[in-house]
């Protein structure tokens, strides 16, 4: 099997809040706190209120666990903005409204974002919390 290289896309924010090494990142440039919220990256580097902090968007980056995670995992973020295994599941967000059609034979979602945003896919194992693990980010 042939290694293949996978760019990786950086961009420059102003951290809103302080933001630690390897955590995701929302869209506000702060450090994700809702499980499961969207995010846009992960931190490269510490970040204290209004600095300037790379994020790592799109290819493979380094993101700290939140909980054992197996290699092939899909991830979601924490309260703190660890990587932690999706739970699976899918409920209707608030606000949305189920609906049905004969054209797609099924139950639709109708509304804002599912409820877990994957982030991305663990390259890595880990045991428990604090651990560094490779990630391929998702888009």
């Amino acid at each position: 099997m042939s290694q293949q290289n996978i760019s990786i896309l950086t961009l420059t924010l102003i951290a809103s809040g302080t933001v630690n090494p390897y955590r995701a990142i929302g869209f506000d440039g702060a450090q994700a706190a809702v499980q499961g919220q969207k995010t846009m990256g992960t931190s490269l580097s510490q970040a204290n209120n209004s600095e300037a902090m790379a994020v790592v968007t799109h290819g493979t980056a380094i993101v700290e666990s939140g909980a054992a995670i197996l290699m092939g995992d899909s991830l979601i973020t924490d309260n703190q903005g660890r990587a932690i295994p999706a739970s699976g599941a899918l409920a209707l967000a608030a606000g949305a409204v189920a609906v049905t059609s004969s054209a797609a034979n099924g139950a639709l979602l109708e509304g804002a974002d599912l409820p877990e945003y994957v982030f991305a896919d663990a390259l890595q194992a880990a045991a428990g919390v604090g651990e560094f693990i490779e990630v391929l980010l998702r888009r």
